[in-house]
């Protein structure tokens, strides 16, 4: 299985740019992506109860597609196995938890040798996207554009930052820079068009 890399969805105020809320993001999400098209989107936490329940971890923060799964795959020490889902159930009211009972694993001692493992999942299988919302792995090597200068470069990566996410950017000439992930500088992602546009190119300096 390649190395998964970090992923985040993305949605930026569609209202303009508000200068109390500099970072100008509506919702931003971890989750992580594997780049043959699997996502991990949840992992496997302690045991719970006496019945072979185990906490999973929701990677998105939300959890109806994870109770919606009858059988999912899951990764430990490299290793994947196909595992069919007898129960699952909100771990609390607004957790990003959920309680999950494999099928065959009907005590702690056998729910515990799943601790640490990763659930793999399809994209049709992960947390659904809303308007405006991206895999920022999507982004990844997009030209980025600017009206007057044409293509500027491509999106390498998306770094966290102290104050919020950074894009960055490797220029014609082969210099890395890095930009805030806000709206006030990218004022359009087009992935139909397969391009980003950034605006105020004075951050480049």
């Amino acid at each position: 299985m390649p190395e998964p890399v970090s992923i985040l969805f993305w949605k930026y105020w569609t209202k303009g740019y508000d200068p109390c809320w500099p970072l100008q993001i509506h919702r931003l999400v971890v989750i992580w992506f594997s780049m043959t098209e699997k996502f991990i989107i949840g992992t496997v936490g302690a045991p719970f109860g006496v019945n072979g329940f185990i906490k999973v971890h929701s990677c998105s923060g939300e959890i109806q597609h994870l109770l919606l799964l009858k059988s999912v795959i899951i990764c430990k020490d490299g290793k994947e196995q196909l595992l069919h889902i007898e129960e699952s159930s909100p771990r609390s009211e607004g957790s990003a938890d959920i309680l999950i009972h494999f099928t065959g694993f009907n005590n702690p001692e056998a729910a515990k040798t799943l601790t640490g493992a990763q659930l793999l999942a399809g994209r049709e299988q992960a947390a659904p996207l809303g308007d405006g919302e991206f895999f920022i792995e999507d982004l990844k090597s997009l030209p980025v554009l600017s009206d007057k200068a044409g293509i500027i470069g491509h999106v390498t990566d998306i770094i966290e930052g102290g104050g919020g996410e950074l894009v960055e950017i490797q220029l014609a000439s082969g210099e890395k820079r890095l930009v805030p992930f806000r709206k006030e500088f990218f004022t359009d992602i087009n992935l139909d068009e397969s391009k980003i546009i950034l605006s105020n190119l004075w951050i480049l300096e």
